[in-house]
């Protein structure tokens, strides 16, 4: 069985807000619903080069420090082949949401901070969320 690695981004805006793609109805896994930016690292990328690559693919976006955030096995979803390894990149940056290009998905947008759960989220990017939201939790609002 074949094993890959996926590199996802939690970039966040000067408000907290997340930014989140729609999927849309065509993609082989979770279609129609809200995760990360992000996709397959690629033969010879590290995966902090995949997120970024990722990132400015689908959101013609570029990113400063990247962190990680989180680095494990992609969670249990039926049906779902359970050889990959997702690695979670934190980030943040002073875009708007009218620097951000779609290239990919029916929608790629800042979700503000107190509704990115409110949404249906892809597996992995509800744990990858829960633990950025956990992590966060008494830092001030604003700084």
């Amino acid at each position: 069985m074949a094993t890959f690695d996926v590199a996802l981004v939690l970039l966040v805006d000067p408000t907290g807000a997340v930014l989140m793609q729609h999927r849309d109805e065509h993609t082989p896994v979770s279609p129609n619903q809200w995760g990360l930016p992000g996709g397959h690292v690629e033969p010879g990328e590290t995966p902090e080069q995949g997120a970024r690559r990722e990132l400015l693919e689908e959101t013609g976006l570029s990113a400063g420090e990247l962190r990680l955030l989180w680095s494990g096995p992609r969670p249990y979803e039926a049906g779902f082949p359970h050889t990959v390894t997702v690695h979670a990149f934190h980030g943040t940056t002073t875009a708007r949401q009218e620097d951000v290009v779609l290239g990919e998905g029916q929608a790629m947008v800042f979700v503000p901070r107190d509704e990115v759960l409110d949404r249906e989220l892809v597996a992995t990017t509800a744990l990858v969320l829960s633990m950025h939201l956990g992590s966060t939790v008494n830092a001030p609002a604003e700084r």
